[in-house]
């Protein structure tokens, strides 16, 4: 079995269960935002939802997602020998820059899940239909930057 390519598989698999959850998250937002006045029954299953897909599925696979890329990293370091300096290649700076977004991103949205499920409405739901792509844009950056590595010296 090859390491690199079992860690390459599972991060992508990773990879495909945050942004799903972080592409998801916003549009309950947005409906929970339109539809569920703050105490109603259903504002209580919106929250009830939105609490289970950030606690089962994001915030699991972004620590996955962080520990199996940190694995890649080293793999590359340590049993490609490249050394560190990969790390300043453009399309790996691309890359990490888009991991710190959507990191940045998700705690946002765990964020606004306080505040609404506190009974506070901070952004409409046309904020969070807006925003709702943040995720996947930032993804398909990400994989073409990983995959074209431009700027490779």
């Amino acid at each position: 079995m090859n390491t690199y390519d079992l860690l390459r598989g599972l991060h992508i698999i990773a990879v495909i269960a945050w942004m799903a959850g972080m592409m998801y998250l916003p549009r309950l937002y947005a409906y929970h935002t339109e539809t569920a006045p703050p105490g109603s029954e259903f504002d209580a299953h919106f929250k009830g939802w939105e609490v289970k897909l950030l606690r089962i599925i994001i915030n699991p696979s972004m620590i996955l997602t962080w520990i199996l890329g940190v694995l890649l990293i080293l793999w590359h370091v340590y049993s490609a020998n490249e050394g560190w300096s990969f790390l300043t290649q453009p399309w790996m700076i691309v890359k990490l820059a888009g991991v710190l977004f959507l990191t940045a991103w998700h705690g946002f949205l765990a964020g606004a899940r306080k505040k609404i499920a506190a009974g506070e409405r901070p952004r409409s739901a046309k904020f969070w239909r807006a925003t709702n792509e943040l995720p996947f844009i930032a993804t398909v950056v990400m994989v073409l930057a990983v995959t074209l590595q431009f700027g490779q010296r």
